[in-house]
């Protein structure tokens, strides 16, 4: 019972693996997620917010595929930070401290119970769709069965060169803009599609991504 509630759990996931940065999807399709800083532009001026929407317009432009833009947002748990805080706390022998210590923790907390903690992250996602169709015809040689493999291998290096293309020029177009870009690893893709799929179970146990990348 189990295994079949397991496979039909997957039935719903696009994703087939991941591997050297690389998101395979089911039936060939290929997606590299690059991950980037966000900008306030509310507090930016006038001038500021129209020279950063016409730096984003020409960044567009200069695009011959699409890409998709996507936020997101879950709420934080601050228990583990709290927790920490108050191990501080104890550990502070200068009363004084404690004292601003305690009063710190009271504020987080009630602050907690008042609003929630939201945390924004902002991603790019490059796809590349290959729309050749590999024949395979039954009965022939063995030498062009190797052939056809041999073919198929080629076909997949090249997609991934061309994805890495417009992942690069993905980036920098972005970082002309003043914006840190950075396309994510194997292990970053795993925790980022595990909080996708998995939203109360992060926020109840408060793992995060983390993107250590300069």
């Amino acid at each position: 019972m189990a295994e079949k509630t397991s496979k039909s759990s997957q039935s719903f996931v696009e994703i087939d693996r991941i591997s050297d940065g690389v998101v395979y999807l089911k039936g060939g399709k290929m997606r590299k997620v690059v991950i980037v800083s966000g900008v306030n532009f509310d507090l930016k001026s006038g001038d500021e917010q129209n020279i950063i929407l016409a730096g984003f317009q020409n960044f567009l432009n200069t695009l011959d595929f699409s890409v998709q833009f996507f936020v997101h947002s879950r709420k934080m748990n601050v228990d583990n930070y709290i927790e920490k805080v108050e191990k501080r706390k104890e550990g502070e022998k200068n009363e004084l401290l404690k004292i601003q210590i305690g009063e710190y923790l009271n504020f987080i907390k009630s602050f907690v119970d008042e609003n929630s903690i939201i945390s924004k992250s902002f991603f790019v996602v490059i796809p590349y769709d290959s729309g050749e169709i590999i024949q395979q015809t039954k009965g022939l040689l063995s030498f062009f069965k190797k052939s056809d493999a041999k073919s198929k291998e080629e076909n997949r290096e090249e997609r991934i060169q061309q994805l890495n293309y417009r992942t690069e020029d993905v980036v920098s177009g972005l970082r002309q803009m003043g914006l840190r870009a950075v396309p994510l690893e194997d292990e970053e893709l795993v925790e980022l599609y595990y909080n996708l799929y998995n939203p109360e179970f992060v926020e109840k146990k408060g793992v995060s991504m983390s993107t250590k990348k300069s």
